[in-house]
């Protein structure tokens, strides 16, 4: 397996993984917060699209999906208190634009010079992600970081164990 190979592979099993555990919650259910201090799942899911589309761009300008006007600012940091249902968005517009984004991430990884991967990110994630194959690793992972917050969620509302 070479090594795009095995970033498509960790993303699929991230987004797989992400998916399971959104998939039988209702609208309702994503404006739960998993615990106190916790994002509620719909702030997560439009932070982990705007997330993508950011470490997109700092990959390549310009190469992520335009998003909804306003999605980024209300998945911003600054606004992850918020339970105003009309600040989100149904789970399937959020399930229809990652699909959207998650084309463009495999699109852009395809396009992306093998040999380019070794070279230095941005200079504002190189203390974290030094490379530009780390930053396409980030994207690959990110949503497993999120993940394991609506666990969680689903036992308090008695879902079933999905994976």
């Amino acid at each position: 397996m070479d090594v795009k190979s095995a970033i498509k592979e960790t993303f699929g099993l991230s987004n797989m993984v992400l998916n399971s555990y959104v998939g039988d919650l209702t609208d309702a259910e994503l404006m739960r917060r998993p615990g106190p201090g916790c994002n509620h799942v719909a702030w997560q899911l439009g932070h982990l699209i705007s997330s993508e589309c950011g470490l997109m761009n700092g990959i390549q300008a310009g190469s992520a999906p335009q998003l909804p006007t306003g999605f980024e600012q209300k998945h911003a940091k600054e606004n992850n208190g918020s339970d105003n249902p009309a600040d989100f968005h149904t789970k399937q517009e959020y399930t229809d634009l990652a699909s959207k984004v998650h084309d463009a991430v495999i699109t852009l990884l395809d396009a992306y010079p093998e040999e380019k991967l070794d070279d230095p990110s941005p200079e504002h994630f190189r203390s974290m992600f030094p490379t530009m194959g780390s930053m396409f690793l980030l994207i690959a992972t990110h949503s497993m970081m999120h993940a394991g917050q609506i666990v969680p969620l689903r036992r308090e509302l008695g879902k079933p164990v999905v994976i």
